[in-house]
């Protein structure tokens, strides 16, 4: 089974939103899922994106493969400030 982080749609007509999920490859885009991990806001500006840091590094070391549109969000994505 090949597992990958991708993008899943949501919203409305002309208004998306994005969850990032991870799912077997063979699942359609919008379909069933292992996780969500993070949230994709482009109709905000700056764009919002929200991630799971922990839980995405857990399925990267697992072997899970990034598409390129969340390769693009993870590389450019802020850390997120430590808890206190």
């Amino acid at each position: 089974m090949s597992v990958k982080l991708r993008l899943s749609r949501a919203g409305a007509k002309k208004n998306p939103f994005y969850r990032i999920v991870v799912a077997d490859e063979r699942m359609p885009r919008d379909g069933r899922f292992i996780e969500e991990v993070g949230s994709y806001d482009p109709t905000v500006e700056p764009p919002a994106v929200k991630l799971d840091q922990p839980r995405i590094e857990h399925w990267l070391g697992a072997g899970a493969q990034p598409t390129e549109a969340v390769g693009s969000l993870l590389r450019h994505a802020k850390p997120a400030a430590p808890a206190k």
